[in-house]
């Protein structure tokens, strides 16, 4: 077959669209002990909270909301960005870029790019011609858009816009599916910097009042199709840990936090084993702190692997996804693998070392607790709470496992009306939270029986994951950043 062939058989494929959002899954992981106040949290100094799982703690969230309603401020972001708001020190901070011109739009859901392609066929055109208008619809290119990337300070209280910082302008370095964004890649914080990532572009610190430490350059590798990236960074003591895996040279590598000079780098080689060959991932590290060690776990296409923080490799799972996005994180003790759609949920236990990859009709082994088939999903990442996994795919259906046994409890429909998900659900007060990309947030119980309670509407497309930042919860959309606070 052509490498025209394997293009096109790509997008037929694969172009289910939302890969980098990270939000995607795309999250970051950091050992920071978060702040409290009378026991409540006041920092979420990364996507999917301090802990990789987003659950909030405070008696006070509020459970219903609208555009009027239990809104304590909006903001408008200018540009576009499906990267995560991070809260420290009552700031919020929030990355977005805008494009000189006009900028390709995105879209709901997963397969409309498959369904252009289907369209373009019956009209008789050629594989090439295929590919082309495809790509002129679908893809931005570099060489098609002057960006401006921006970091944005906000009053946590107010939503006042206390500074905001251009951190580069210019071309980009890789394209993007239009659903993407060039701002996908979630910043971290240790409450004295701000460390701001672009894949394959860069990295920046900033100090909390907006000034700029060091910036460290990175080298631009391909991303499969110029889907664009979503891989969010990682704080590991004193390290900023990232994972590109891309179709060059995919890598691990650490940077001192204070310096921004590279630490080490483990050159990676998953994936690409099937036609096409993908070897691009989307899924954020997470950083396992457990009784015996730290580490690092990865996903990447085919494999997870486990480091240390010197960058040695510990261990690795084979089973996952050629595609993969969700992140792992940790729960009761166990450490929880998303392997991508189709593939299998994993419950890890903490001291694996080798390849403990599961044999044919296996479903446990001395360090996978259970695996559950097909139990990944593809965009949002899951959530534990009260004692259950809640996973929920790109099309609405939800499905809830035990923790400790993996037995599942259910699988179901949201609602008709629940069809599109990128951002990953979170829960609080005996409730999970499901915001679709329509904008409506589906708000269940939470337990072994599946009831949807109400639907919560912004009306706004909605891809990136929230932050819970006390009895405050922020939803960041499209076009604004809401602060969700009861009226009081």
């Amino acid at each position: 077959m052509s490498a025209l062939c394997h293009k096109l058989e790509c997008i037929r494929k694969v172009i289910d669209l939302s890969i980098f959002l990270r939000h995607s899954g795309l999250v970051c992981a950091l050992f920071l002990v978060s702040p409290t106040v009378n026991g409540q949290d006041v920092a979420w100094p990364q996507f999917r909270g301090p802990d990789s799982n987003p659950v909030g703690a405070h008696a006070g969230l509020a459970e219903h909301w609208s555009k009027t309603k239990n809104v304590e401020w909006s903001q408008e972001i200018p540009g576009r960005g499906w990267s995560s708001p991070i809260v420290t020190g009552a700031k919020v901070y929030v990355t977005a870029v805008t494009t000189e011109g006009k900028s390709k739009p995105p879209q709901i859901g997963t397969e409309y790019s498959n369904e252009y392609v289907a369209e373009l066929q019956k009209q008789g055109l050629t594989m090439e011609q295929i590919l082309e208008r495809v790509t002129a619809r679908d893809i931005e290119l570099p060489k098609e858009v002057m960006l401006h990337y921006f970091l944005y300070c906000l009053n946590l209280k107010s939503g006042k816009v206390e500074w905001q910082k251009e951190f580069y302008s210019g071309r980009p370095p890789g394209g993007r599916h239009r659903k993407n964004s060039f701002a996908s890649e979630s910043p971290v914080t240790d409450g004295k910097f701000v460390y701001v990532y672009v894949a394959n572009l860069g990295l920046w610190a900033f100090d909390v009042k907006g000034k700029q430490i060091w910036q460290t350059p990175l080298e631009a590798n391909p991303i499969y199709l110029d889907f664009g990236t979503g891989s969010s960074p990682a704080l590991a003591e004193n390290l900023l840990v990232i994972v590109n895996d891309n179709e060059k040279q995919q890598y691990i590598a650490a940077f001192d936090k204070q310096t921004g000079k590279q630490v080490w780098r483990a050159n990676r080689d998953i994936g690409g084993k099937g036609q096409p060959v993908q070897r691009s991932g989307w899924a954020t590290p997470f950083v396992w702190r457990h009784a015996l060690r730290a580490e690092v776990v990865t996903v990447g296409p085919g494999e997870a692997i486990s480091y240390d923080l010197t960058g040695k490799e510990l261990w690795r799972l084979s089973g996952m996804a050629a595609t993969p996005i969700p992140m792992p994180f940790a729960y009761d003790g166990l450490l929880y693998i998303d392997g991508g759609r189709g593939k299998a949920l994993f419950a890890i236990r903490p001291g694996a070392t080798g390849d403990i990859s599961l044999k044919k009709d296996e479903t446990s082994n001395e360090f996978v607790v259970w695996s559950q088939a097909r139990g990944g999903t593809y965009l949002p990442s899951p959530v534990a709470y009260e004692g259950g996994i809640y996973a929920l795919t790109e099309t609405g259906i939800l499905s809830r496992f035990d923790a400790k046994t993996g037995k599942q409890i259910y699988k179901t429909r949201i609602d008709p009306a629940a069809t599109a998900f990128t951002t990953s659900p979170w829960a609080y007060n005996g409730k999970l939270f499901c915001l679709s990309e329509e904008g409506q947030t589906f708000v269940i119980a939470a337990g072994e029986t599946f009831k949807l309670l109400h639907i919560n509407a912004l009306d706004d497309m909605a891809q990136a994951s929230p932050a819970i930042v006390g009895e405050r919860l922020l939803i960041r959309t499209e076009g604004r950043l809401y602060s969700i606070r009861r009226e009081r």
